[in-house]
């Protein structure tokens, strides 16, 4: 039986023209469950605005009739044997498949939504709904599960003006020992977040499959029943330590049931044996955190005393050996800026300096991680595009990597950037003819200042070009003193034209058949 909303978005949809793929992505049900509902729609012969116009529980009950809920003339499945085979597969249990095979002796049997509520009827009446799902979820050194403890405790105490301020807590449990950590923090801000989580996977000294955080910002930028995306920091984190980041489904409690028990436990447990004391530094409340945490973890279990093992206990014995080891080295943390869009100058500012990013990006969104020696700068999907080592000088204000700038702004940056020295020393390397001609050049204005865009012209059309072809070009400006870009232009293409044409020297003609020689006048 579906609800309201889920039977009128479905005639909705479909009546839109969208596919079946469509709607059991939207509403999460199964092709057999729209095709029922349109063809009680159809039944019915009532437009979807006359639907609308229905009280919610009538309009359900005329698409699934109380006395129709269950087909007398099929019996039930055999739920026990179903349950004893869905404990028997451990953590690969997978009801659908069970459903399968019940299809197949049975094709005219219930569908998969009367099938799952039956199933569900049958748990609850004869385990309690919530304990048949354990040993499905329960599996050792599997998953570590994250979060704040609701309430921030007042429990730092300022030694100037004697005022006692709020602090975090911030805590940690594996799901089937149920070790738990537990640090203090100021805030609960990302560099927080980020601290507890790694200081965690430290203490454990191991690392789970999977990490189950809150649905915070600190950790999910976005989750929903369409999308899931994961904060560029906890992606970082997620690579360095090989873990799948899995939060539970957003606004339900109940997906994360081992944390939320264990907070309230540590309200009591920690919170409160915390309150017996006066902290006046962040350090010593942690020092005692650490101490009354491994008190809890060293505790024996009460409901156990046939079994008399602890926290720690189940932690060495079950969840460590599962778990994967410590990636080796340190991971760092970074401090994260979020830009909307790359500016026109293709530089991202971050305390005060500018760091360029290839030019092509601008506009887009980025995202800037600083550490204490670099700079690190990724697109919006979280791919590196580029780095750099951190300045932390006063000047130059801009540091950028010539690979990022555009062709001419490179030119315009390397002309700017050179003296008189450089472009005699740049002449050298054709010959002395180059030489005394862009000496000549930057001789030639008042200032000398004004003569590098010339001198980096004649330079730059060098490239490519042979020696001699230079040298000879130079030295037809120098002998005819018009050392200037526009001649030089000219003569260095004449001269590489004479080359190519196989030219002779000036004054001699070619010899030809069909030139005229000075006897024929004779």
């Amino acid at each position: 039986m579906q609800p309201y909303t889920t039977i009128v978005g479905v005639i909705e949809l479909r009546l839109a023209g969208q596919s079946y793929d469509v709607v059991q992505k939207r509403y999460y049900i199964g092709s057999s469950t729209v095709t029922l509902i349109m063809k009680r729609f159809n039944e019915i012969g009532l437009s979807l605005d006359d639907l609308k116009t229905m009280e919610p529980q009538k309009l359900v009950n005329a698409f699934y009739p109380p006395e129709n809920l269950r087909r007398k003339d099929i019996p039930m499945p055999d739920f026990q044997a179903i349950h004893e085979r869905m404990l028997a597969m451990g953590r690969r249990a997978d009801l659908a498949f069970l459903w399968l095979e019940y299809k197949d002796e049975h094709p005219d049997g219930y569908q998969q939504t009367q099938f799952y509520k039956y199933y569900a009827e049958y748990l609850k009446e004869n385990f309690g709904a919530e304990s048949a799902t354990m040993p499905v979820e329960r599996i050792p050194g599997e998953k570590m599960y994250i979060d704040w403890v609701g309430d921030q405790p007042e429990l730092l105490t300022d030694p100037d003006t004697g005022e006692i301020r709020k602090v975090h807590v911030f805590t940690t449990t594996l799901g089937f020992g149920s070790c738990v950590y537990a640090e203090i923090f100021p805030d609960e801000k990302l560099p927080s977040f980020i601290a507890g989580t790694v200081h965690a996977l430290e203490y454990y000294g191991a690392v789970p499959k999977y990490l189950v955080p809150d649905n915070l910002k600190a950790a999910v930028q976005t989750h929903t029943k369409d999308e899931f995306v994961l904060n560029a920091a906890y992606s970082d984190l997620e690579d360095f330590y090989g873990v799948v980041v899995l939060p539970p489904p957003p606004r339900k409690p109940k997906g994360k049931p081992t944390v939320e028990n264990h907070v309230r436990f540590l309200e009591v447990h920690l919170v409160e044996k915390l309150k017996e004391n006066i902290y006046t530094s962040l350090e010593a409340l942690n020092e005692a955190t650490r101490e009354i945490v491994e008190a809890i973890n060293q505790r024996p279990f009460q409901k156990k005393a046939d079994i008399r093992y602890s926290r720690k206990d189940a932690f060495e014995k079950y969840d460590k050996p599962r778990m994967c080891q410590l990636p080796g080295g340190i991971y760092t943390l970074c401090d994260y800026k979020y830009v909307l869009h790359v500016p026109d100058n293709y530089h991202l500012e971050y305390d005060g300096h500018y760091y360029s990013v290839l030019y092509t990006y601008r506009g887009q969104p980025a995202i800037l991680k600083a550490t204490m020696s670099e700079i690190r700068i990724c697109d919006q999907n979280n791919r590196l595009i580029c780095k750099h080592p951190r300045s932390y000088k006063t000047f130059p204000l801009y540091v950028t990597d010539d690979s990022h700038m555009r062709p001419e702004h490179l030119y315009y940056k390397e002309v700017n950037a050179h003296d008189g020295a450089y472009y005699r020393r740049w002449a050298s390397v054709y010959g002395e003819e180059m030489s005394t001609l862009i000496d000549r050049v930057l001789r030639t204005p008042k200032h000398e200042e004004q003569a590098y865009k010339s001198c980096a012209g004649i330079l730059h059309m060098c490239k490519d070009v042979s020696p001699a072809i230079i040298s000879e070009a130079a030295q037809k400006c120098v002998d005819t003193n018009t050392c200037k870009y526009t001649y030089f232009k000219k003569v260095l293409h004449s001269v590489m034209n004479d080359r190519v044409n196989g030219s002779v020297k000036p004054g001699t003609l070619p010899s030809h058949e069909n030139i005229r020689g000075r006897d024929f006048y004779g």
